[in-house]
């Protein structure tokens, strides 16, 4: 092949450590934005929290780094500390006042790993990873075999049993399966692996190493005071009848159970006291809590919308570290200053900027979505990523990237931003109904509905049809399932 050269012009897309910085900034989270800003602080010595939040002097806005009057001639003045000392560039040049965080394009970077998921490095100080851990169902169980009067072959049996039951309190194998499995040379029998078995459950939470839901709540009535009322109804409905208590087949439970509706309904209420899973309480992860980045009221009949001045600290540019960047100076000590000054810059503009991007968002979602806030979420309108992406003119990525993990308060609660948004489905009269609507109105009318024949989804399409919307069967299931509620089988009660 001919070797040539070839003249070409093409365009290009770099994204500069500035923008991936601003792009990160935006996508995080209140919680992980905080321990960002704290990062910075203890990397960079030219920011700073100030002593007193309201004291005169630079925010998170970084428009007033001036250094102090004390400064000597061959340190910067308050005019010339704009400037690079390299190439007589500034850094007002550098830095635009619109700090652009849209992008049009696909994301080139790897996005990096998020700062709250990091473990921590402060080993045994670590009160507060302590508190965090919570205690597993397999710890709480080995505690009491340990207190427990036990022969050393039968605490071999117990720790084994221990070691298949699952997190929900069950068997993952059966006893059976168990005792297969140990070494024959300890000869242990079938009745030895039961007799261990029993032991074990009575062990706290009640109903713990039971094989299924029948033997679980058998357990659980039997710890009960023989003093309980409908106990013995109870333990025979659990025994006998458990196939038509899960159907909620009454009528067929009382002619079978020769029980009178009164007293069904006093043994249901009793067996609707058990855990059907016992260790579901135990092993959760810690609390998350959240912090709402906007808050939204109501004031004289306009609906305000205020960024959550308490989502991260006021810092600022140290004026006297700032001060001490000279001009025409190469120096080490000097190079170092002059790079964090104006990674600092970059940083409380990317901070200034995701601010006032979340604002615009909020602020636009708040106009579309009045009739929520007045009147809750069957008044909620069809709305996508698009529509505020033009009415902001930002790009549908940039308005992801803000209402992913960004929490809005309101008077009707705390909101993910994403809530906000939602498909729509044509109404008879030719309008847009909102998906988010119609859940709404599932769930009234389940809440509506009486409880000895429950509402179907043929008659809930059938109802919201009767109200002009026209959606499927198969969609008000699927609706039905995102909210939790089961089919009307399920819903079945006895008043």
């Amino acid at each position: 092949m001919k070797q040539s050269l070839q003249l070409k012009l093409g365009q290009q897309l770099t994204m500069t450590p500035q923008l991936q910085q601003a792009i990160r900034l935006l996508q995080l989270s209140t919680l992980d934005l905080q321990q960002e800003i704290q990062q910075a602080l203890d990397s960079n010595p030219m920011l700073e929290v100030p002593d007193f939040p309201d004291e005169g002097g630079d925010s998170t806005d970084g428009n007033n780094e001036t250094p102090s009057p004390e400064a000597t001639s061959e340190q910067a003045g308050p005019e010339e500390l704009m400037e690079l000392a390299q190439g007589g560039e500034s850094l007002g040049d550098t830095i635009p006042d619109d700090l652009p965080v849209d992008t049009q394009w696909e994301d080139v970077y790897q996005a990096p790993v998020s700062v709250g998921s990091g473990g921590s490095d402060y080993g045994d100080n670590d009160y507060d990873g302590r508190l965090e851990q919570t205690e597993t169902l397999q710890e709480r169980l080995s505690w009491q075999l340990n207190l427990t009067r036990f022969s050393d072959l039968d605490r071999y049996i117990a720790v084994a049993i221990i070691d298949a039951t699952n997190n929900m309190g069950r068997l993952s194998v059966s006893a059976e399966k168990i005792w297969e499995g140990f070494d024959p040379e300890l000869e242990i029998e079938l009745d030895e692996v039961m007799a261990v078995l029993h032991r074990l459950q009575q062990f706290d939470p009640p109903g713990v190493c039971t094989h299924d839901l029948q033997e679980c709540l058998l357990v659980q009535l039997r710890q009960l005071p023989e003093t309980t009322e409908h106990l013995a109804q109870a333990k025979m409905v659990v025994s006998r009848h458990i196939t038509l208590l899960a159907t909620r087949d009454y009528a067929q439970l009382m002619r079978r159970a020769r029980l009178r509706e009164p007293e069904l309904k006093a043994v249901l209420e009793l067996i609707q006291t058990l855990t059907p899973n016992p260790g579901e309480n135990l092993g959760d992860d810690g609390t998350e809590y959240i912090v709402p980045d906007v808050f939204v009221s109501r004031r004289g009949g306009t609906w305000v919308v205020e960024l959550n001045p308490d989502i991260a600290p006021k810092i600022r540019i140290n004026a006297e570290y700032a001060g001490l960047v000279k001009r025409a100076n190469s120096s080490a000590d000097n190079t170092y200053l002059r790079d964090n000054l104006q990674e600092a810059r970059w940083f409380l503009k990317s901070l200034q900027s995701r601010n006032e991007t979340l604002m615009k968002v909020a602020t636009k979602i708040v106009e579309r979505q009045r009739g929520f806030l007045e009147f809750g979420a069957e008044a909620m309108k069809p709305l996508v990523l698009h529509d505020i992406a033009d009415a902001i003119e930002m790009h549908e990525s940039t308005i992801s990237r803000v209402t992913t993990q960004k929490y809005m308060h309101t008077p009707r609660g705390i909101f993910e931003l994403k809530y906000f948004f939602s498909s729509h489905v044509n109404t008879a009269a030719g309008g847009e109904c909102s998906s988010t609507a119609i859940r709404a109105l599932i769930r009234k009318l389940v809440d509506a509905e009486n409880p000895r024949k429950p509402l179907s989804d043929n008659k809930i399409t059938s109802l919201l049809e009767d109200q002009g919307i026209k959606v499927a069967r198969r969609t008000i299931a699927k609706y039905r399932e995102s909210l939790s509620i089961p089919p009307s089988n399920e819903r079945k009660q006895l008043v």
